[in-house]
């Protein structure tokens, strides 16, 4: 503690800095920054923007960019989406980029991981893009390296049977799908990787929103893992997961 206090009295530490050390978390005003996720289970703390306003959103960004050298919010509509890149742009020297809805910074000091592993992003649709976009994020600020395949959905199962080869060789995939979600059925009974189902809410009706889809992929008669409606966040998570574990047994 001692060592902590001198370096934020001497400027090498800044405030925030000194709290992820010390508590594992930073407090703003808009709300605690848990800055030892990663440290603590391997996967990236990322802000909601769900419910949150652009300056809170602006301010618990600053917070993540200062305690741990990079800052991911999900889920940013697009009428506060340009609102937080600037302000991100404008209070720090951080590097930003947009990922449909997933917002990405980067301090200048940030060191990405580098994974020896490939996690394949697979949409039945292009409608199924948002929450895959958020996946694919989340599994390349991981360090995997990421592979995408689009609209490849079973009502033409022919775009399927194209990519198997590759779909084959990657060490984890992640599936996404809509309607009925029939996708990630047929491709985990095709591969011998891991395949993580991600419902999409795509689909009206009986059974819709990504209800159908849901119940689908957890009915599965292939093997495979499903997370909840749209949680792109989730199935990149478990697939950085993975892919770290690979990775570790590649250098071993």
């Amino acid at each position: 503690m001692r060592d902590i206090l001198r370096a934020v009295a001497e400027g090498e530490l800044s405030v925030d800095e000194a709290e992820a050390a010390l508590a594992g978390y930073v407090t703003s005003e808009a709300g605690r920054f848990d800055a030892a996720r990663e440290s603590r289970r391997g996967v990236p703390e990322a802000i909601l923007a769900e419910g949150k306003s652009s300056a809170e959103l602006a301010d618990l960004s600053t917070s993540a960019l200062e305690s741990t050298d990079r800052a991911i919010l999900t889920r940013v509509d697009a009428e506060r989406r340009t609102a937080v890149v600037e302000a991100i742009e404008t209070e720090t020297d951080a590097e930003v980029r947009v990922e449909g809805s997933t917002i990405v910074a980067h301090a200048p000091d940030f060191e990405a991981a580098d994974l020896d592993a490939t996690v394949g992003v697979v949409t039945a649709g292009t409608s199924d893009a948002p929450a895959a976009d958020e996946a694919a994020t989340i599994a390349t600020e991981m360090g995997a390296s990421v592979e995408r395949y689009g609209d490849i959905g079973v009502a033409g199962v022919h775009r399927l049977f194209d990519h198997l080869e590759a779909l084959r060789s990657a060490e984890v995939l992640i599936v996404a799908a809509g309607r009925e979600g029939a996708l990630p059925t047929v491709v985990a009974g095709l591969v011998d990787t891991p395949v993580i189902g991600l419902p999409t809410s795509i689909g009206y009706g009986h059974g819709g929103a990504g209800e159908a889809a849901l119940s689908g992929m957890l009915q599965s008669c292939s093997v495979l893992t499903t997370v909840n409606i749209d949680a792109g966040f989730v199935a990149g998570a478990q697939a950085g997961l993975i892919a770290r574990a690979i990775d570790g047994a590649k250098r071993a």
